[in-house]
């Protein structure tokens, strides 16, 4: 482009009528271009003004000239008419050929000088315009505006374009795939958002997903639908921030997507499910929420029971916001700026990663209960080596003690006989969430039914141990779920010390091995064996005597596990 004004410029100089187009572009060019524009100008000017006073001069002798001839006895001096012809021959001429038409002057404006420095003048400025041509075609950042926008218009259009494209390709899927319902729902990828892998960033991590991530490739997690019968009339798709579907809400901050394939009233199940988010919590520099979704088999809920709630207010400095979308107008979707999602719960952790959720909970849970105090001032008042509490809690219906008082005996003889033994008893249904916490604070040996109430143990410092009670018939029938506080005892730091299950309780009319007695089992009270009570009792309080002597001279200090204060 800048080659092309610079043959003007460079042809155009000997033409007066196509100088101020130069200058102009000129002047466009840098300044020093500007200077030899304006010196060339102002010789031409200088010429101009000559011709303009030449001519004028040539007019008044014209006019002298006529005026002798009409009436030559005006004048004072003789006039040779031939000098007169001499002096303006053109003017005889053009008089003698028609008198009556106009008189045109040809005036030469040639002067060897002037074009001299017209001719330098020009060379100069093609000199400088290629210059500045070849420092445009080596810097290929730079421009002409009229290029410019015009790809800033084209590469807009553009984006506009895939914009509405990438909006009119977001599928929604339905959040409970039915393909995969039975066994396959728990497994891999679940039923739950099945097109969907979960990953982890650690060996032993928790198991989720992510969004916006690099394996989302940017795109963000959108729900629709708050069906809380059906799960498949609810759905969820991915979709680019730029691209988000028509008539979207977008949610700022970070929500936690949590599914749960038994129920949040639960303490036990309840617990499992945000585990692994206390975990995610944890390696992501303490990240909260800013509010919980809770699907059920895809469909969802409305709150979290009472006991996980304070849980998770106390774990993450806030009462947690469960999200179930009354303020969004039913079919539009809503998307979520960041999202994490849990499905697996637990599942896939190490027992090292599930030791840092639990001793974190511990002791934000303490925090927010404010229970250390009651626990140094219980300490201060016997010493750490010789204090043993033991504590009973102790159910009501179903799988609870068929005679309390004569349990409550047998306990008491036996936590008599050691120093520093204390006995406690609780009742699980008429304890708040902070009543139970100071409870576990001060107790080394639990004593309890199987039943969710159990799930407290965590609570309890490192190393305590738990006892377990089971009514008759569970052990051929009740499954896997029967040693699920085997489980948590290990996950949390605890002693599981075994379990007495019950050889009398209620009779099954199918036959005791027959599956549909669970049942009747699975509500029976329990019995005791006060000989094998007392004894089991003496070896573990005597198994805890000694464990914290040695602990007291190794100096082995209680971890508080309060990472994220």
């Amino acid at each position: 482009m800048s080659c092309y004004w610079c043959s003007i410029a460079l042809f155009s100089c000997p033409y007066y009528s196509l100088f101020p187009y130069s200058i102009s572009e000129s002047i466009k060019t840098n300044n020093f271009q500007f200077y030899i524009a304006t010196y060339v100008h102002s010789l031409l000017k200088k010429r101009q003004h000559k011709v303009q006073r030449e001519r004028e001069r040539e007019r008044e002798r014209e006019r002298e000239l006529l005026l002798n001839h009409i009436n030559p006895k005006i004048h004072s001096f003789p006039v040779d008419l031939m000098a007169m012809r001499k002096e303006a021959p053109e003017l005889a001429e053009r008089s003698s050929s028609n008198p009556n038409k106009p008189h045109r002057h040809t005036l030469s404006f040639y002067s060897p000088k002037l074009s001299f420095y017209i001719f330098s003048a020009c060379v100069t400025l093609f000199v400088v315009l290629h210059i500045k041509t070849l420092q445009t075609d080596q810097n290929p950042t730079s421009s002409l505006w009229f290029h410019k926008h015009q790809r800033q218009r084209v590469t807009t259009n553009t984006t506009s374009t895939m914009a509405e494209k990438l909006r009119q390709a977001v599928t929604f899927l339905p959040l409970k795939d039915l393909r995969y319902a039975g066994p396959a729902a728990l497994q891999g990828h679940t039923w739950f958002m099945s097109s969907m892998y979960d990953k982890q960033d650690e060996e032993g991590g928790a198991q989720y997903q992510q969004f916006p991530s690099p394996s989302s490739h940017g795109r963000l997690l959108c729900l629709k639908g708050r069906d809380n019968h059906d799960g498949s009339w609810n759905s969820y798709a991915l979709a680019f921030p730029e691209a988000l579907p028509h008539n979207t809400t977008l949610m700022k901050g970070l929500t936690f997507v949590s599914y749960n394939h038994y129920n949040y009233d639960n303490i036990w199940h309840g617990l499992t499910a945000v585990v692994p988010f206390v975990s995610w919590h944890i390696k992501n520099s303490c990240a909260v929420p800013d509010r919980w979704i809770l699907y059920h088999w895809g469909e969802i809920r409305a709150r979290m029971g009472v006991w996980l709630g304070s849980l998770m207010e106390a774990t993450f400095s806030g009462a947690p916001r469960v999200e179930v979308f009354d303020d969004v107008e039913e079919g539009r979707a809503v998307c979520f700026e960041k999202a994490v999602v849990m499905r697996h719960n637990e599942g896939g952790m190490s027992r090292e990663k599930r030791l840092e959720v639990f001793d974190l909970m511990r002791c934000k849970a303490r925090l927010f209960c404010n229970v250390s105090l009651d626990e140094q001032n219980y300490k201060s008042t016997r010493s750490v080596t010789k204090r043993i509490g033991v504590t009973l809690f102790m159910r009501t219906g179903p799988r609870s003690f068929k005679n309390d008082t004569a349990v409550i005996g047998i306990f008491e003889r036996e936590c008599a006989k050691v120093d520093g033994c204390r006995l406690m008893v609780a009742y699980s249904n008429n304890l708040t969430f902070c009543d139970q916490v100071k409870v576990m604070s001060l107790t080394d040996i639990l004593v309890s039914p199987h039943g969710a109430q159990l799930t407290n143990m965590f609570l309890m410092n490192r190393n305590s141990s738990v006892m377990e009670f089971f009514p008759k018939g569970w052990l051929k029938l009740a499954g896997v779920g029967q040693y699920v506080f085997h489980w948590i005892a290990s996950w949390s730091g605890m002693r599981h010390k075994g379990a007495w299950r019950d050889p009398d309780g209620d009779t099954c009319q199918y036959g005791e091995d027959d599956r549909r007695c669970m049942s009747i089992y699975k509500h029976g009270k329990i019995g005791h064996n006060e000989t094998y009570f007392a004894g089991w009792t003496r070896n573990v309080i005597d198994e805890v005597k000694t464990r914290k002597m040695e602990e007291a001279k190794m100096a082995i200090p209680n971890s508080n596990g309060c990472s994220c204060i």
